[in-house]
């Protein structure tokens, strides 16, 4: 781990108040969710079990959680009221770590787990277990003379993945190291059931990635046998113009309620997508390129590209408009594209170097033109603005090539499903 990212004992959290950005007491922290993971890794922190005021139990995720200091956890304020259910991958850190007998592999001698320290990574929202604050000695009266120490989680034995059961939850922990196409292809492959179970062990935000790379039916299925409020959960961390393509296939009146679900930011970005015809400009693109002021500077822009959750096509370049800089924009100035970035010193305003000579497209132009626009000028993506010169979104290459390649393309088999669920 760098230095300077705090790493935090979970036994200070219990019961501490959550407050979202207002300062107001959201709850209080009540336990914490990790996810064991396969080959030796540390947990993943999923997120927090938070007891609300009216005594209900639910999940804030870690990428919700913006500070975590002395005595208070602040939120982002957006937090879903559905009941917390545990999932079958999931491990409550305060109820199943501590007080745990593991072993030191090195020694092999029995401890007790004390307390559990977590630490978020360098540069990244994701939080994983740290440490482990064990007590050798036996239980019992005898436990509390025995020699305390502070131990890494590759030092202990008895927290596996490998040694807590079979099925979807392997599975699962298996599909963590695949690209999420490949996670797709072999979900595509299983039987109904155990596609409905693995789907309900993965975390929204994975979930959310696999659901993006499966064929339509495949979508539909899995979004109906999910709980609705997760549902509207798992839509939100889909890229919108994904989840608006999965939401036309649903009839209207489910769409609707699932819109209803959805934060209204997340729903408005869906709707205005949903408004367009599916074969063009405006039905294909994103309303979440990267979008700069025109003070920006070059440094700002390296800063927005580097971030790890940005497809490389959306990574490609920036878009520099007028103020507001969310979809839809003020007037859209021009193109920053990554290499340009790359050539000029990290305090020239972005605005000094933008490519303002290809002519941007409508929301309505047809798919084969948007084609022959990315052959044409060798591009990997494209701004769609309106008739005002607003910025609504960007067309990427890999959303057209969804629409270019044949319906079956995701039947190719990269890996071999057998090599990938072990038969499952």
């Amino acid at each position: 781990m760098a230095a300077g990212t705090p790493r935090v004992f979970v036994s200070h959290l219990a019961g501490v108040p959550v407050f979202d950005p207002n300062g107001d007491q959201v709850g209080r922290v009540r336990d914490l969710v990790a996810m064991l993971r396969v080959g030796g890794k540390p947990p993943r922190l999923l997120g927090m079990v938070v007891e609300v005021v009216s005594r209900r139990r639910i999940f804030v995720p870690m990428t919700r959680v913006t500070g975590v200091e002395s005595g208070q956890v602040i939120t982002t304020g957006v937090v879903n009221m559905r009941r917390f259910e545990q999932r079958p991958t999931e491990r409550l850190v305060l109820g199943e770590f501590l007080d745990r007998r593991v072993r030191l592999k090195e020694t092999d001698e029995e401890v007790t787990v004390l307390d559990v320290a977590i630490q978020q990574l360098p540069a990244r929202r994701d939080w994983e277990i740290d440490k482990f604050f064990v007590r050798k000695g036996r239980g019992g009266a005898l436990r509390r003379k025995g020699e305390t120490l502070t131990v890494e989680w590759s030092a202990i034995s008895g927290f596996s993945l490998e040694e807590h059961g079979q099925g979807a939850e392997n599975l699962v922990a298996t599909f963590e190291r695949l690209r999420p196409t490949d996670v797709a292809n072999a979900l595509h492959h299983l039987t109904p059931k155990r596609r409905a179970e693995v789907a309900a062990a993965l975390d929204d935000d994975r979930l959310a990635d696999v659901l993006e790379e499966l064929p339509g039916d495949d979508q539909v299925e899995i979004l109906g046998k999910l709980e609705e409020d997760r549902a509207a959960d798992v839509l939100e961390a889909m890229d919108p113009d994904d989840a608006a393509d999965l939401l036309s296939e649903l009839p209207e009146a489910d769409k609707e309620r699932l819109l209803a679900l959805m934060r209204p930011d997340d729903a408005a970005d869906v709707r205005r997508l949903l408004s367009y015809e599916e074969r063009t400009a405006g039905g294909l693109m994103t309303t979440e390129p990267i979008i700069l002021r025109p003070d920006a500077t070059v440094a700002d822009a390296l800063a927005r590209v580097r971030q790890q959750d940005l497809s490389p096509a959306l990574a490609a370049q920036v878009y520099v408009c007028r103020s507001p800089d969310e979809t839809p924009t003020g007037k859209y100035l021009g193109t920053v594209h990554f290499q340009r970035l790359l050539r000029d010193p990290p305090f020239t305003l972005v605005s000094s170097i933008v490519d303002s000579d290809l002519v941007p497209l409508r929301p309505d132009t047809p798919l084969p033109a948007v084609t022959s626009y990315l052959a044409a000028y060798n591009m990997v993506s494209v701004p769609v603005v309106d008739e005002s010169g607003s910025l609504l979104g960007a067309v990427t290459v890999d959303d057209v090539l969804d629409h270019l390649l044949p319906e079956d393309w995701r039947e190719t088999d990269f890996l071999g499903e057998e090599e990938i669920t072990g038969g499952l």
